[in-house]
Formats: structure tokens, sequence, C-alpha cells
């Protein structure tokens, strides 16, 4: 498997008519039993054990570990030594069940007529099992990932649960658009915050431990080991040590010029100033989905009001090593033309070191801005600058959980994927970073990424 591919794998464009040009889900990351190996005459993974209510008091009452991006580089620099690599696959096995049981444990919570819904039900069945291959492993008290035959087991068991919960956002969007009359929208963008934030970590503690795995597992061809680290020098895991922002926003801002081009006839420019050759450590992945989100929303807002001859301006800031970094906001503070994301879940976010370096980007805009009545409910999962006109297809509604629900199912336009914002927000906030959007209506919008690195990394 070629784990570390560049191009930009979050999304896809289907080429298409002009008239038709739509956004369609893009392949995800599959993973695969041949990639860790664990198809190729070795022992097979223990029998997956039933699920029972102790286990699951067991493990919800376990402390949720705070992840931070140190956390997923701390094992060094692949190819990793044998100890180093059981110690990565521990490390995931003691974080991935208490994750997963605490899931369980919040879809249990729903009321029972929506856990009832096929699509919230298949859901939590997936959670169930994933669970299940996983507690022949678990003991919290000792390491039981002791050898490189047991680690290539566990890693196929990985692989599969990441594949088995690769498409959990729109069926759970599609779950929650059926059952919306017992269920409300303040409700559904709760459970989902929380979901995201949950399912962010999960993901990423296993498909570091897989990446990991790939470039350092003693099985593997040598040769394909030593393409991977000249192909990619600077990468541990899925994390980009050196990750050069403007690069990723020159890929995300051809593809969305390419759908509007193709479905507006119009190709609004971008221009990228402040420190394009800045460099920090990150998730590529998620920098790539942020950007995307923020730029499609710049691109339309641009193209409806006429001002397609008007640059974006995106402007990359590097910040310096601080003991005491400033807190996050917009400029202009609590001026009404600004919106910072709600606060019910700012516990949950895990700042890195004092010392880690991070990056501030802003992206303009001369798209006329943001009504006053729509701003503050631009960070719920079920709203949408969406009209009727531009309903998905095969969907009832235009809000942002129908485009959830579409985008997994096949495709959506380029309006239509109102959840952006609050999922962007997500990604953003899970490293300690965060999203403030200013508007000046009438005239633009000015929207503040910020993201946290994760310091200095040893060679």
């Amino acid at each position: 498997m070629k784990a570390l591919s560049r191009p930009i794998h979050l999304l896809r464009v289907r080429r298409a008519s002009a008239a038709n040009a739509v956004f369609a889900a893009a392949p995800r990351r599959r993973f695969s039993a041949a990639t860790s190996r664990a198809s190729s005459g070795g022992p097979l993974p223990p029998a997956p054990r039933p699920v029972e209510d102790r286990d699951l008091a067991e493990l919800v009452r376990a402390d949720l570990h705070p992840l931070s991006l140190a956390d997923l580089v701390k094992h060094g620099r692949p190819p990793l030594s044998e100890e180093a690599l059981l110690s990565s696959a521990n490390f995931a096995l003691s974080l991935v069940p208490v994750r997963l049981a605490h899931r369980i444990q919040a879809l249990r919570n729903l009321p029972y007529i929506v856990v009832s819904n096929p699509n919230i039900n298949r859901i939590y069945n997936n959670y169930l099992h994933s669970l299940s291959t996983l507690l022949p492993w678990y003991d919290p008290h000792h390491p039981t990932i002791t050898d490189l035959d047991s680690e290539i087991r566990f890693t196929s068991a990985l692989a599969e649960l990441v594949n088995t919960h690769a498409d959990t956002i729109p069926i759970l969007a599609r779950g929650f658009l059926e059952c919306r009359r017992y269920i409300s929208p303040p409700d559904v963008t709760r459970f989902l915050e929380e979901h995201l934030r949950m399912r962010i970590g999960t993901r990423l503690i296993a498909e570091q431990h897989i990446a990991l795995h790939d470039s350092s597992q003693p099985h593997s061809d040598p040769s394909a080991r030593s393409r991977m680290r000249t192909e990619h020098p600077s990468y541990i895991g899925v994390i980009d040590t050196s990750l050069r922002p403007a690069t990723t926003i020159e890929l995300c801002a051809d593809w969305v010029a390419d759908i509007c081009e193709l479905r507006y006839g119009i190709r609004p420019r971008v221009v990228i100033d402040g420190e394009p050759d800045a460099t920090f450590a990150f998730v590529p992945m998620h920098l790539e989905y942020i950007i995307t989100e923020l730029l499609k929303n710049a691109f339309r807002a641009t193209i409806e009001n006429g001002t397609a001859s008007e640059p974006i301006v995106v402007t990359i800031a590097p910040e310096p090593a601080s003991p005491d970094p400033p807190a996050f906001a917009a400029p202009g503070g609590n001026h009404p033309g600004s919106a910072a994301p709600p606060s019910s879940h700012r516990h949950s976010i895990i700042p890195l070191d004092d010392n880690a370096s991070g990056v501030t980007i802003r992206i303009r805009d001369r798209g006329g801005g943001i009504s006053p009545t729509a701003l503050p409910s631009i960070w719920s999962y079920s709203f949408t600058t969406f009209s009727a006109d531009d309903e998905l297809p095969g969907s009832s509604s235009g809000d942002g959980l129908a485009a959830i629900s579409s985008a997994g199912a096949g495709a959506s336009s380029l309006a239509g994927l109102g959840y952006g914002l609050p999922l962007s927000r997500a990604y953003a906030e899970y490293f300690g970073g965060g999203i403030a959007v200013q508007s000046l209506y009438g005239w633009g919008t000015d929207v503040y990424l910020r993201l946290k690195g994760v310091g200095s990394i040893a060679s």
C-alpha cells in the first residue's frame, strides 16, 4: 500500500458536463490484511469476543487519554525498531477500545426510537463489532503485544476497524435526517460534535500505527521501505513534520477552481501572501480538508456576489515559539460581525506544549459577507446557506445533515456541503487550534484558521 500519497485524497472531482459538475466523495484510505502481511501464512487474529455489559462498564470507567500530536510522533521516525513498533502497537491498543466503548455508551444514551433507526443501529453494531475484535488483546494492566507476529495480527485488526468505520458520518447523518422528528437540532449538533472529535482521535491513532507498521515492519519489502523514506522523508506515519501550507493551499485552490469553472464558467483567483515558505508539523489530510472547505465557501460567495475579478487572498503567518501563546480569537473581539465557535466542548481541546510552533492562515474574500441573521448559526450541523433550488439529489431537505448524508452516497453540489465549517472547526480545534469568522456584511468575510504543531522533533 502506498500509504503516504500526496495528492488531494479527501475529495475528488468527477469530470462531467459544465451543467452537471459535482462533488463526489473521494475513495477513503482503505487498508487490507495484505497491507499488514497478516494473510501471508502467519497465525490468524484471535476470534472476536462478544461485548458484555461488564466490559463496557470497565472501559467507560477508564480515563480518556488526552491525545496530542506529540503522542503520535513519540515513537520516533520510521523505520522503527522492534521495541518501538511494539510500543506503538500497545499504545494504540491501550486507547482505541476505551474510545470505542465511550461511543457505544453515547449511542445507547440516545432516545430508543433514534437508536432503532436502521442507519444509526448499523453504526452502533459496527462499534460493537470493532470492540469485539480488540477485546481479546486488551489488558489494562500490562502489554499483550509482545512479538512481531502478534503485532502483525493486531495491525490487521486495526486495518479492518478503519475500513469498517470509513462511512460512519454520512450514515449517521442519514439516520438523524430520518429521525429529525424525535431529536432536536441542538441535540444532533452536540452528539455530532462529540462523536467527530472522538472519531478524529481514534482514526488517527489507528492510521498512525498502520503507517508506522508499513514503513517499519521487518517482514515487509526493504526496497519498498527505502522508497517510502526517499519519497516522504519528512513523514512520521501520517504526520508531515515539514508540512508547507502554501503547497496545500495551491493544490486545494486549483481543485476548487476547476469545480467552479465546470459548474459556473468562472475561475476565481487565489493570491497567497505572508510567508508562503513556512512549514510546521501537522496532519496533511486534516489541513487539506479544512482548506478545501474554507475555499469552497469563499469561491462560492465571490461568484454569487459578482466579484470574481477580485482575488481571494490567503495570508500565511507562522507563529514564533512562545512560552505563553496568545488565546485564539478573530480580530475585533466581540464585534457583531465576528463569530467564534461555541465553548461547550472547549474542555476537550488538548493544547500542545507551550513551545509548539504553529501557523495562522487568513482567507479573505469579497463575497459580500454573511447576513447577521445567519452568522450565529454557521456552526450548526443542521444549518446551511442552501436554497430550495439547490437541493441535493435524492434528499428531501437542503440542510447540513442532508449534505453529509448525500456526500456519502454519491454527490452534492458546490453549495451543498453545508456541514463543512463545523466539521473543519472540529479538525482545527482537536489539537489546540481553532477557526474564527469575521464578516463585514455587504463587503466580504475573513476566516482565521489557527493550527498548532508539535514543537521540536528529534531526528
